[in-house]
């Protein structure tokens, strides 16, 4: 097996949409209101155009991606959403390692920003001690839905001292 990752083009979107829609199915069934949850085509490829989406291929195909944009609302750090991996590449380290490239390659490396943000849904049974786990931070909420919190959470790629030397 041999990853590869790259930012993906429109002409990967049927792939993707095949990758959110799986990933999102037990979203969906917790009754969670992602954006991603009910994506479509059209939807994908908008945020193909509009915002860096990247993709982890293994062996030719696309089994997770996430996507990176400005969310001024909230923060003026990159803020990471949705994020999908496979579920035959679950607990394979697949997220972990496309996570991981993205944190450190791009948004650390490339941007040079100190920090990213994420967010999660606190109805989900185990995505916000997941994120806790590799390091993220709550700092914001705002209502998702009509009985449920969106948290964000963000963590810390480089630390003041980096920052001066």
């Amino acid at each position: 097996m041999s990853d590869k990752y790259r930012l993906a083009t429109n002409a990967d979107a049927e792939m993707m949409l095949e990758v959110i829609s799986q990933a999102y199915e037990s979203i969906r069934e917790l009754g969670i209101a992602f954006r991603a949850a009910s994506a479509d085509l059209d939807m994908i490829s908008e945020n193909i155009i509009n915002s860096s989406c990247y993709v982890l291929e293994i062996d030719g195909s696309i089994v997770a991606t996430i996507s990176l944009k400005n969310l001024e609302e909230v923060t003026d750090l990159p803020f990471l959403y949705w994020f999908a991996v496979l579920p035959s590449y679950k607990n394979q380290g697949v997220g972990n390692r496309l996570l991981t490239y993205v944190e450190e390659v791009v948004v650390r490396d490339t941007l040079l920003a100190p920090g990213v943000v994420l967010a999660t849904s606190r109805n989900h049974p185990w995505l916000l001690a997941m994120y806790e786990r590799k390091g993220y931070e709550p700092f914001h909420e705002k209502p998702l839905g009509e009985a449920d919190t969106l948290i964000f959470l963000k963590k810390t790629l480089i630390k003041h001292t980096q920052l001066v030397q």
